[in-house]
């Protein structure tokens, strides 16, 4: 188990975080990171994450606000329509589910 840094436990508020096993939820930390990250997290990122990866998660998973979807498309030269947290959601899916 890959334990995460004391420095980063503020970021994760809800779970306990002596469990977090970084090789296991990967996905779950760099969100995070991206989400909330200051100044320290982000070098900490950058070190144990790979840029394919963090492009990765852009493009394949929301969860992150508009601001930092849009502030790390910039920063990693994403195109704003391939960021998956910045397209809206289907309307018509939506629709059928609940008609009013």
């Amino acid at each position: 188990m890959k334990k995460l840094p004391k420095f980063l436990k503020k970021y994760f508020w809800d779970v306990e975080f002596k469990e977090i096993d970084l090789r296991k939820r990967r996905v779950y930390v760099l969100k995070r990171i991206l989400e909330y990250g200051d100044e320290q997290a982000v070098a900490w990122m950058r070190k144990n994450f790979k840029k394919p990866e963090i492009r990765n998660l852009l493009t394949n998973y929301r969860g992150c606000s508009l601001k930092s979807a849009n502030f790390w498309a910039f920063l990693l030269d994403i195109p704003k329509e391939e960021v998956l947290c910045m397209k809206k959601p289907s309307s018509k899916a939506q629709k059928r589910i609940w008609p009013y």
